[in-house]
């Protein structure tokens, strides 16, 4: 039996920088994710291993890390595991043990959890349901959010709660092959140098 390839760090920041690029701001999936791409205050983290053992520790560590420091300088994480959690249902159990174990660590009301995933399913829909794409990256993705940056973002953005609903439009009238012309999977974006990088 072969395995797969392991994805390296380069890799997978870069496919994400891509996706997040492409299809989250391209798409204007989510309209608080430009400001704070251009001002340079996503931090992309990798957890390269095959295996979720210390992914959690990760997590955690990623959280200490991003209160330790003003959001001007990190708004936000993006927590990418490209090789481990390949199944969703695997995936959306550990994110629930995350958001509790974030919480048991003092991050209740501090933090968000959002998470992002190759196969993301939401419940109630087929799996080749175009509205999942809304939460589908190119890797298991784990994203830690201030509390503080998402109210201050709702403030200022009027309505809100209709984003959902209006995304499920834009990919429906997009459809599958619009969003496989994106062009953001595995694979699909030149590794970045160090030279390249811009985030803390």
């Amino acid at each position: 039996m072969t395995h797969p390839a392991t994805i390296a760090s380069a890799q997978a920041e870069a496919d994400t920088r891509r996706w997040l690029e492409r299809a989250v701001i391209g798409l204007n999936l989510c309209p608080f994710a430009k400001a704070v791409h251009v001002k340079a205050q996503v931090h992309y983290a990798v957890y390269e291993p095959a295996e979720e053992a210390d992914l959690m520790d990760a997590l955690l560590a990623e959280a200490k890390d991003l209160a330790a420091l003003d959001a001007a300088v990190r708004d936000t994480t993006l927590l990418i595991a490209p090789n481990t959690l390949a199944d969703f249902l695997d995936f959306n159990d550990f994110t629930a043990r995350a958001e509790r174990r974030l919480a048991r660590a003092g991050f209740d009301g501090v933090f968000q959890l959002a998470s992002f995933h190759p196969r993301f399913q939401f419940a109630g829909t087929d799996a080749d349901d175009i509205g999942n794409a809304t939460n589908r990256a190119p890797y298991p993705t784990l994203h830690l959010l201030r509390e503080d940056s998402v109210s201050r973002a709702v403030k200022a953005f009027p309505e809100a709660e209709a984003i959902f609903e209006r995304n499920i439009d834009t990919l429906e009238a997009l459809g599958p092959e619009g969003w496989a012309a994106l062009d953001i999977g595995p694979g699909s974006a030149k590794p970045l140098t160090r030279t390249t990088r811009q985030e803390p």
